[in-house]
């Protein structure tokens, strides 16, 4: 089948990296044709770069623009439409959909939620003026909902740790043998500065892997720096791709994750981690991160559920490091479960089904 996915970038990196996974996921696990439209092109290119080209060849990146536009690529009528996050489709686009001797369907992809009352309104209809079916597609961690994104499945434990990228081979050469690992990557408003003066405090050799802008963030290259003890090291990653990015989840022992394309990775890679969910006005994000923690914690000892729980309401780590090793050996139980109820393809393969 023929499917155009429609990505407007809301917080950089998120929703075009969840577009970019959907789309691998159809084009190279299932054989369908894909073309993604994007209002943010070069970004969705970063985040596809370093991908095997024989992937990356089958799936149209083209400008949010294209999609009504004929002078390059004729308008070709797709089975499905997907509208990433309830962006609205274009409506010159929309009117061709109008026209078209077939109808797609088009599928509302909605925001992951634990919260349960995604049940009742997930693979629903959406009545339209126009005719064209929509239904709400929401993706989830119960098995009655739409699933997870997969593709790549990532290996357990380190069996990928001397395949070091070359992106990150330098980074790499610069860690103190022995030392924690831990990546982050989270939202301004976040307690950052705080949060690492009392992780140095605590004596342990870290390393302390930053993603792209947050030196800038932590003002490192000003006179206002943040000065850390020697046991803690600072260090700032280029620009990596999802791929990149996705193996150095799996090598950290520890990671601070944003959005969902990253969220969904880091429990793939079986490692604690804090989830920075977006933070919205109405508190609603709060619900949302409660909901994620009683499922995630529903086979946690009380000791484990309030350090996780302290950890992801950004107390400082002097709080809870300590259950670091026991979080560990849940976050790898909990990867097995996950892969377990995934065991039917997640997140693509059920979309395909529901379409077909």
């Amino acid at each position: 089948m023929r499917w155009d996915i429609f990505c407007q970038i809301v917080d950089n990196y998120g929703d075009a990296g969840v577009c970019w996974r959907l789309a691998r996921s159809l084009s190279s696990l299932h054989g369908q044709e894909v073309r993604i439209f994007c209002d943010d092109l070069a970004t969705l290119n970063l985040l596809a770069s370093g991908v095997d080209e024989s992937i990356k060849q089958k799936i149209d990146l083209l400008p949010w623009e294209e999609s009504f536009s004929n002078a390059r690529h004729p308008v070709k009528t797709p089975d499905v439409v997907i509208e990433a996050f309830g962006c609205e489709l274009p409506e010159r686009y929309l009117a061709g959909l109008f026209i078209a001797p077939v109808k797609p369907i088009i599928i509302n992809l909605e925001y992951l939620s634990a919260e349960p009352w995604i049940t009742e309104f997930h693979a629903k209809a959406s009545p339209q003026s126009h005719g064209i079916s929509k239904y709400f597609f929401f993706p989830g961690f119960q098995p009655e909902v739409g699933g997870l994104l997969l593709d790549p499945i990532p290996l357990e434990g380190t069996l990928t740790a001397q395949q070091i990228p070359p992106d990150l081979q330098e980074l790499w050469s610069m860690l103190q043998p022995g030392a924690k690992r831990m990546s982050i990557f989270c939202y301004p408003g976040a307690p950052l500065r705080k949060w690492l003066e009392d992780l140095a405090a605590l004596g342990e050799d870290i390393d302390v892997l930053l993603t792209h802008g947050h030196a800038e963030l932590l003002n490192l290259y000003s006179e206002k720096q943040i000065a850390l003890p020697k046991n803690l090291q600072l260090l700032s990653m280029p620009f990596v791709s999802q791929d990149e990015y996705d193996w150095v989840l799996s090598q950290c022992d520890f990671n601070i994750v944003r959005g969902e394309d990253s969220f969904v990775r880091a429990q793939l890679a079986g490692k604690p981690f804090i989830w920075h969910i977006y933070p919205q006005a109405d508190r609603a994000h709060e619900v949302k991160l409660a909901a994620f923690l009683d499922l995630y914690l529903e086979e946690a000892t009380q000791d484990l559920r309030l350090a996780t729980i302290a950890a992801m309401t950004w107390a400082m780590p002097s709080e809870w490091l300590k259950s670091l090793d026991s979080w560990t050996t849940h976050s790898k139980a909990w990867r097995g479960q996950l892969l377990e109820k995934q065991r039917d393809g997640g997140l693509a393969a059920r979309l395909l089904r529901f379409v077909g």
